[in-house]
């Protein structure tokens, strides 16, 4: 979402009920990253919805009372409008996030996703398809799959089934390396494919496989309309013979 910038004081937040929100859009992104060591970054499995921008420039701050759930559990409100904190005054959307603990959704079966918001005046709701589960890369073969062969065709498929990422990327970072190598892929449906290079150097590698797909909503209410999307990156350490 773009930022409504200006100067000095130019920017004032009108505050509004949930209601005034109906005639925006609800944006719903999961972010699920797997690093294969170190500590997670804030933010790399979570959930968010956003409204999009008021009409004619304004800047809106909902006003207090709105509540935020997600499967019922408690979400992060940002009620949005004028930020000055960065040295100048900047228009920031109204958002909701939920930090999920990724082990213990792998352990879960998968749900649907409901988002609820509302106070005394009106309800919002985003329900997406199969939103609560851990999404990850599942090794197709053959061999080993933390050792891979040159010249050797590998398959890799976005987990859980049902879900066709867009573009799934892969790279190689050779350990003690900096530069990351692109591996060149084919992907038939959720099933990304690649051959490693003969000229692939033998050794401990960093492989990152990437993608993002569309998620589907099976309810929208209290907006004009809603749209969601999935982006799942994992980590694995495998040695190129």
């Amino acid at each position: 979402m773009g930022l409504l910038s200006g100067c000095g004081g130019s920017l004032t937040s009108e505050v509004v009920d949930l209601s005034t929100m109906a005639d925006r859009t609800l944006t719903l992104a999961q972010s699920d990253v797997d690093v294969f060591e170190g500590l997670d970054e804030l933010g790399s499995h979570r959930v968010t919805v956003t409204f999009s921008s008021a009409a004619g420039g304004r800047c809106t701050e909902l006003r207090e009372g709105v509540t935020a759930t997600f499967n019922g559990q408690p979400m992060t409100l940002e009620r949005g409008g004028v930020d000055g904190t960065a040295g100048r005054d900047v228009c920031v959307p109204t958002r909701a996030y939920y930090d999920f603990d990724p082990n213990i959704w792998e352990r879960q079966p998968t749900e649907d996703a409901r988002v609820v918001l509302q106070d005394g005046t009106h309800t919002v709701t985003l329900v997406m398809k199969d939103g609560k589960a851990k999404r990850f890369f599942s090794f197709q073969g053959p061999g080993a799959e933390d050792r891979l062969m040159r010249g050797q065709p590998y398959d890799f498929r976005w987990m859980p089934e049902g879900e066709i990422p867009g573009p799934i990327t892969a790279t190689l970072l050779r350990e003690g390396g900096l530069a990351t190598a692109t591996v060149p892929t084919t992907q038939q449906e959720g099933t990304v494919s690649f051959n490693l290079l003969q000229t692939t150097p033998v050794a401990v590698h960093l492989l990152t496989l990437s993608g993002t797909a569309p998620g589907t909503v099976l309810e929208c209410t209290g907006v004009a309309g809603c749209s969601a999307s999935v982006f799942h990156s994992e980590e694995r350490v495998v040695n190129v013979q």
